[in-house]
């Protein structure tokens, strides 16, 4: 087994070769910013049912919202709680300064925080939508809001009094077809290189782009401590935390592409 820093180096290697690069992210990329992942090692409900004795994908389904929406609303406050004070960390900055360094760079996000935009990516693809942006099904009442302190939990539509919903995908629920066709559309066009950073990979359209790497004979980088449902795919996977993995390949990356110049890290 090749060493972590060999696989820093390697990675640096196919990064100055690289024009496209497309990040695949999960709630491990924001855990160095101090929010819990869900799953995985240390993971906020793992293997763990809620206070309410159901699963969390139970207090997360699409149902469980038009059923008995304050229970959805009670967990969608704890997690926003949770990530109120907190803001985007060395793993996001490294892949919007990424986005300005190459040709083409997507991101595909499973988190619903924002932080990759905050961090100043602009090419994202947020699957599950965005705690932070609220509406109503029933008349179509949007709202942008920093956090939940400035709504009612359970909010209500100031329109027609309909219970709103935030701008995310519950378990069940459909991923929104717009969504789908933007990245249909890039991973049409494909990439040099494709990262997996902090996420378990459990869901198909996740290790999609992974399969469709390894068909196309391109590198594929896995960064997450735990091991996943892809890790043993993967050309190159590096057991460390998003935001530690991200400085030590930036570093190396400017290494190698000015051997005399002295890096530092941060967006530029």
């Amino acid at each position: 087994m090749k060493s972590i820093d060999e696989n820093i180096e390697k990675v640096a290697g196919i990064l100055k070769e690289c024009k496209s690069i497309l990040f695949i992210t999960g709630a491990g990329v924001s855990a160095d910013s101090g929010l819990p992942t869900y799953r995985g090692t240390g993971g906020l409900y793992n293997g763990k049912e809620t206070v309410d004795g159901i699963p969390i994908e139970t207090a997360f389904a699409g149902e469980t919202l038009r059923i008995h929406p304050e229970i959805t609303w009670k967990y969608l406050f704890q997690i926003e709680k949770g990530c109120r004070n907190a803001k985007f960390n060395k793993a996001h900055e490294f892949i919007a300064w990424a986005e300005q360094q190459f040709e083409r760079v997507w991101v595909l996000t499973q988190n619903i925080d924002g932080f990759h935009h905050a961090a100043g990516s602009k090419n994202v693809i947020e699957i599950h939508g965005n705690i932070h942006r609220i509406f109503c099904e029933a008349c179509g009442w949007r709202r942008q809001i920093k956090d939940f302190t400035q709504i009612a939990i359970p909010p209500y539509c100031p329109k027609c009094n309909s219970i709103a919903r935030p701008n995310v995908v519950f378990f069940g629920e459909m991923l929104p077809q717009e969504v789908l066709d933007t990245l249909g559309r890039e991973l049409k066009k494909g990439f040099d290189v494709y990262f997996l950073i902090g996420t378990t990979s459990v869901f198909p359209y996740i290790q999609q782009p992974i399969l469709m790497a390894r068909e196309l004979g391109r590198p594929t980088v896995e960064i997450n401590p735990s091991e996943t449902e892809i890790s043993h795919i993967v050309d190159i996977r590096i057991p460390l935390r998003a935001a530690e993995a991200a400085e030590l390949i930036r570093k190396k990356y400017l290494d190698i592409l000015h051997p005399n110049q002295k890096s530092t890290f941060g967006v530029s």
